[in-house]
């Protein structure tokens, strides 16, 4: 955890200083590494000789887990209206970009720039939050619980927290989660911003 902490405070110190410096293509390199990350992961799961078995033994109810996970974070940002200063849709439009902060984001641009703004930072915090407490649930409340609050971000950049703090199927079930909610969040943001006339 501290590692990750310092890895991100070292990269901000360098862009912030150093920025001007650097004329190449960064999201270039963020893409290969991330490919790097899942293949690795990849070899990890593909380590563990019981996973199919395993995986065989998971309650089938877990194919509903990204649609709850979807409708908890849709409601959370129904309640947040009720204690922030934007209006039910607003809120709901902003979580409904389940931790995928560059699509919602741009997406919500469109609307206005300050919402596009809230719906970045607001993903960004998601991503990080889930990244500081994910250890913590899978230890304390459960594994499903672990891969929830990380919402789209469960099968790319939170992966590796998700696979550290728990078994290698929920690793799979991790990858499936964040696959599917990552599908339905180009149709779901423009949806909700069509549904409350955004």
């Amino acid at each position: 955890m501290i590692i990750l902490s310092l890895c991100v405070l070292i990269g901000l110190g360098i862009g912030y200083f150093f920025g001007d410096f650097i004329n190449f293509d960064i999201s270039t390199l963020i893409q290969i590494g991330l490919y790097l990350l899942l293949f690795f992961i990849g070899i990890d799961i593909g380590k563990n000789k019981n996973i199919f078995n395993d995986l065989k033994k998971i309650d089938k109810k877990v194919l509903l887990l990204p649609f709850i996970t979807m409708l908890a974070t849709l409601l959370g940002g129904a309640v947040a209206s009720l204690l922030l200063s934007l209006s039910l849709g607003e809120a709901v439009a902003v979580s409904s970009g389940m931790g995928w902060y560059s699509f919602s984001a741009i997406e919500l641009s469109k609307v206005s720039v300050e919402l596009g703004g809230i719906a970045f930072l607001s993903n960004i915090f998601r991503e990080l939050l889930a990244i500081l407490t994910i250890p913590f649930i899978a230890k304390r409340i459960g594994a499903f619980e672990s891969v929830s609050v990380a919402g789209a971000t469960a099968m790319d950049s939170v992966l590796p927290v998700i696979n550290k703090s728990n078994t290698a199927e929920i690793s799979i079930v991790s990858f499936y989660s964040g696959l599917v909610i990552s599908l339905v969040v180009p149709i779901l943001v423009p949806f909700i911003i069509t549904i409350f006339n955004l």
